[in-house]
C-alpha cells in the first residue's frame, strides 16, 4: 500500500520513500537483528516517518528548536556573525553551533532578507521558514560531509560569489533566489554514498534516472517536492514557478562531478573568445552554474583549519562507504579504502585535477578580485600542507607505498572519474 501511494504522488514520492540506505546502515550498526527487523520493515517505518513529518509541517507545526525568524531573535553571537556573512573566513561550524544546529535555516532567512527577495517575491516569512526547515531536515545529519552544514557552507560561498562585481551588476532578483535555493538544496537527502554505489547495487534511483546524474536528479526532484508541499511559490503564476523549477534543476545537475570537463571546456571557450554577454539570461545562468560548482567544491580554498575539517569529513564518508562495500562483499570503490587511500593523497589529487582548473578559470572570469586571489592563495597553501603531511606519512611508514605516491593510482582514478 505504501509503495502504491508513493507512486501516485509524483514528485512528492522523491521525499517520502527516499532513505534507501538508512536501512542498510541500521542493519550494519545493529548487533541484535531483533532490534531492527527486516529491511522491509525499516523502509516502511522510515517512509511513514517521512510522511508524518511532511504532514506535520504542512499543518504548521514547526519545531521550536529551529525557530529563528527575525534578527532580534538570534543569539547575539550568531547575529554578529551574520553581519560578516560576506567574509570568506566565515566559520560555518561555529555558526552551526551558535544556531543550535540550524545554520541552514538561519542563514537562508537572513540572506533572503538581505537580498530583498522576501519583499520582491512577496514571500510569506512563516512559509519560507517552513520550507527551509523541510530542506534542512531532509539532509542526513549522520553523514560526516553531505549534511545540512555542508549545504549552509555552500550557500555562504554562493552569497560571496553573487557579490563579485563582474557578476553582481547583472543579476536579477530571480537569479539571486535561484542561486541561493540551488546552493541550499543541491545535496538534499544525500544518502552518504556515491553514484557508482547506487548503480552497482541496482538501487531504484539508479534505474529511475538511467544511471545518469542519479543523485543530482534526486536532489532536484526532492527540492521540487518540498517547494510544492510548502506552497512557498504558490502565489506566483504557474509559468513562473515552472521556469523556477526547471532552472533549479539545471543548476543542481551542474554539480555532477562527471560533467566537470563539459563545463570547463565551455567556460574556457567563453573566456578565450571574450563572448560572455551577462545581459543575456542564458549566459547569466551559465555563470550561476559555474558559481554553484565553485561553491560546492570550495573547501580547499578556505582557511586551513576549516579546510582540514571538511577534508577529514569527506574522507570519513568515503571510508564508511568502503566499509559498507566490504561488509556486503562488493568491490571497494576508488578513494574509499581507508587502508590504501590516505586523506593527504585524496586531497592532493582532488585539488590538482578538480579544484585548481575550475578556480583558475573563475579567477580569470572575475578579473583577479581580492576574493579570487584569496581563494587561490589558500588553495596553494593548503595543497603544500597536505604534501608536507603526505611526506611525513610516507617517511614514517615505509611499507605503505601507495600513500607516498602524490601522482599515484588514487589521483589517476579521480582524474579518470571526472571525464564524462
Amino acid at each position: 500500500g505504501d509503495a502504491r501511494v508513493r507512486s501516485q504522488t509524483g514528485v512528492l514520492s522523491e521525499r517520502r520513500g527516499s532513505y534507501p540506505f538508512i536501512d542498510l546502515r541500521l542493519l550494519n550498526n545493529t548487533t541484535l537483528s531483533g532490534e531492527i527487523g527486516t529491511k522491509k520493515k525499516v523502509k516502511r517505518l522510515l517512509s511513514f516517518q517521512r510522511y508524518f513529518h511532511a504532514s506535520r509541517l504542512l499543518r504548521g507545526i514547526v519545531p521550536q528548536a529551529s525557530l529563528y525568524l527575525l534578527d532580534e531573535d538570534y543569539l547575539g553571537q550568531a547575529r554578529h556573525m551574520l553581519s560578516k556573512v560576506g567574509m570568506w573566513d566565515f566559520d560555518i561550524f561555529l555558526f552551526d553551533r551558535l544556531t543550535n544546529g540550524n545554520s541552514l535555516v538561519t542563514l537562508l532567512c537572513h540572506l533572503f532578507n538581505v537580498h530583498g527577495l522576501i519583499h520582491h517575491f512577496q514571500l510569506d516569512m512563516v512559509t519560507l521558514h517552513r520550507f527551509l526547515v523541510m530542506v534542512q531536515e531532509d539532509y542526513h545529519s549522520q553523514n560526516p560531509y553531505h549534511n545540512a552544514v555542508h549545504a549552509a557552507d555552500v550557500t555562504q560561498a554562493m552569497h560571496c560569489y553573487l557579490r563579485e562585481p563582474k557578476l553582481a551588476s547583472f543579476l536579477t532578483p530571480s537569479d539571486i533566489m535561484l542561486g541561493l535555493l540551488a546552493a541550499a538544496a543541491h545535496d538534499v537527502d544525500h544518502p552518504g554514498v556515491n553514484q557508482p554505489f547506487l548503480i552497482k547495487t541496482k538501487h531504484h534511483l539508479a534505474s529511475l534516472y538511467q544511471n545518469v546524474s542519479v543523485l543530482e536528479n534526486h536532489h532536484w526532484r526532492s527540492t521540487i517536492g518540498m517547494l510544492r508541499e510548502s506552497r512557498l511559490l504558490a502565489h506566483l503564476p504557474k509559468e513562473v514557478t515552472r521556469d523556477i523549477e526547471q532552472q533549479l534543476g539545471s543548476l543542481i545537475l551542474a554539480t555532477d562531478i562527471n560533467r566537470q570537463n563539459e563545463f570547463l571546456i565551455r567556460l574556457k571557450s567563453h573566456l578565450d573568445n571574450q563572448d560572455l554577454r551577462l545581459e543575456d539570461a542564458h549566459d547569466r545562468h551559465f555563470m550561476l552554474q559555474i558559481a554553484l560548482k565553485c561553491a560546492d567544491i570550495c573547501n580547499p580554498c578556505r582557511l586551513w583549519d576549516l579546510s582540514k575539517q571538511w577534508s577529514e569529513r569527506v574522507c570519513e564518508e568515503f571510508y564508511r562507504q568502503g566499509d559498507l562495500e566490504q561488509k556486503f562483499q562488493l568491490e571497494i570503490s576508488p578513494l574509499c579504502n581507508q587502508q590504501k587511500d590516505t586523506i593527504p593523497s585524496i586531497q592532493i589529487g582532488f585539488m590538482t585535477y578538480i579544484v585548481e582548473p575550475l578556480f583558475e578559470r573563475w579567477a580569470q572570469f572575475t578579473g583577479d578580485t581580492p576574493l579570487s586571489e584569496n581563494m587561490l592563495n589558500h588553495l596553494r597553501r593548503n595543497k603544500a600542507k597536505w604534501r608536507s603531511l603526505l611526506h611525513k606519512q610516507h617517511s614514517s611508514s615505509r611499507s605503505n607505498d601507495h600513500s607516498g605516491q602524490v601522482t599515484g593510482s588514487q589521483e589517476q582514478t579521480l582524474h579518470e572519474e571526472e571525464t564524462p
